[in-house]
C-alpha cells in the first residue's frame, strides 16, 4: 500500500485550520503545512502536498496567495468547501460529508476513520448476556500467557462489531486477543473505555516487555510498529507502521504470526479498503484460521470482503456468530485435547 497524500491547509481562520486538520485526520489523512496566508507567503521554499484546502473569509482579499500557490505547485487546490460549523450542530455532518466527497474527487478512495462521537455513542448499547464457559474447558485468567492469540483486525464501523464480539464471550476462554483498529490516536482511550465496559476481556495498551496473556485483549498502537522478540514478549520498532493507515492490519498479522505460527489466528470486520489480504494466505499457510464479518453485517465491508476474495476464509458471519463460532472451535479444540490425553495415559 502506497503512503497517503499530505493535505496542506491555508485559512485566514485559526479555529477553521483546526476544524479542517481535524476533519481530514479522521481519513487518516496527514496535514503538512497549516497556517494562515501570511506564513505561506512569507516563506521561501513552499512544501509540497497531494492537495491544497484554501478557505478564506474573502478571497478576493489574498490575490498574491492564489497567485503564488499556481505557480509553486502541480497538486490540485480545494477553494470554497465553506466555512465548518461547530461539530455539535447537524449541520457539520453535512459539511463533512461534502469534504469527504471533495477530498475522493481529488485523492482517490479514503477510509473514514470512527469519530469520538461514534465511539462514545457505542456507551449506550446493553448488550444480551453471553452465554457461560463449558464446563470441560479450564478457565483461564489475566495472569496466565496465551498460547493460542486471535487477532481482531478491523477499520470504519470496527469498534461497534467487536463490542458486539467482545459481549457476547465468556470469562475464561483460554485464548488471547490482539486488537489493530484503524483510528485516530487521541481516541485510543476513549476506545478501551467503551469496549471494555460490559464484555469480560478488558482493553490493554501494548506494553513493552510483557506477553500476551488470557483474558485481555492488547490494543496495537496506532504509531509504531510492534512486534515480539523469541520469548513472544511485545516490542516495538523505532517506525512508524507501513503503508498508509496505522496499524497496518497486515504487519500485525505478519508480526504476529512469525512467533506464534499455527497458534495466530485473525477475524477481520467492518472496514474500507483491503488491510488483512495480502497477510491472510501467508497465515492459511501456518494452518491459522481467518474468518471474516459478514457483508451485511458491516457498516462498510470492503476489507472483510477483500480478505474473502483471497480464498483463506473458513467462516463468515455477524460478530455475534463469530464469537459464538469461537467458542464452539474452543470447546471443540478442549475435547480432542481430553481424549489425546486419555489415549496417551
Amino acid at each position: 500500500m502506497a503512503n497517503e497524500p499530505t493535505v496542506a491547509i491555508i485559512s485566514d481562520n485559526l479555529l477553521q485550520r483546526h476544524r479542517l486538520q481535524q476533519a481530514v485526520g479522521k481519513y487518516g489523512l496527514k496535514t503538512g503545512f497549516n497556517g494562515d496566508p501570511a506564513r505561506f507567503l512569507a516563506l521561501v521554499d513552499k512544501p509540497e502536498a497531494g492537495l491544497w484546502i484554501v478557505e478564506l473569509e474573502d478571497e478576493t482579499d489574498h490575490p498574491e496567495l492564489i497567485e503564488q500557490l499556481m505557480e509553486c505547485s502541480e497538486s490540485p487546490v480545494l477553494f470554497g468547501l465553506g466555512m465548518a460549523p461547530d461539530p455539535g450542530k447537524t449541520e457539520y455532518a453535512r459539511w463533512e460529508r461534502r469534504l469527504f466527497g471533495k477530498l475522493q474527487d481529488n485523492l482517490g478512495e479514503l477510509e473514514v476513520l470512527d469519530s469520538e462521537m461514534t465511539l462514545e455513542a457505542l456507551d449506550a448499547t446493553s448488550p444480551e448476556a453471553p452465554p457461560t464457559l463449558s464446563p470441560w474447558i479450564k478457565p483461564s485468567d489475566n495472569s496466565t500467557t496465551a498460547k493460542d492469540i486471535w487477532i481482531l483486525g478491523a477499520s470504519l464501523g470496527g469498534p461497534a462489531a467487536i463490542k458486539e464480539f467482545l459481549d457476547q464471550l465468556p470469562a475464561g476462554l483460554p485464548v488471547g486477543f490482539i486488537y489493530a483498529q484503524h483510528i485516530d490516536a487521541n481516541f485510543s482511550n476513549v476506545l478501551a473505555r467503551v469496549l471494555g465496559r460490559h464484555a469480560h476481556y478488558g482493553l490493554v495498551e501494548a506494553k513493552e516487555g510483557e506477553p500476551v496473556r488470557c483474558g485481555e485483549v492488547t490494543m496495537i498502537p496506532v504509531e509504531r510498529e510492534l512486534y515480539l522478540d523469541g520469548d513472544g514478549l511485545i516490542r516495538f520498532h523505532n517506525r512508524a507502521w507501513p503503508g498508509p493507515y496505522g496499524p497496518s492490519i497486515d504487519q500485525v498479522m505478519l508480526n504476529v504470526a512469525d512467533y506464534f505460527g499455527p497458534h495466530c489466528h485473525a477475524i477481520l470486520f467492518s472496514g474500507m479498503g483491503n488491510d488483512g489480504a495480502i497477510a491472510a494466505p501467508l497465515l492459511k499457510a501456518y494452518g491459522s484460521r481467518i474468518w471474516v464479518q459478514s457483508s451485511d453485517s458491516c457498516a462498510n465491508s470492503s476489507m472483510p470482503d477483500s480478505v474473502a476474495e483471497t480464498g483463506c476464509v473458513s467462516f463468515v458471519g455477524t460478530p455475534t456468530q463469530l464469537a459464538r463460532q469461537l467458542i464452539k472451535t474452543i470447546e471443540e479444540n478442549c475435547l480432542l485435547s481430553r481424549r489425546q490425553q486419555r489415549d496417551s495415559a
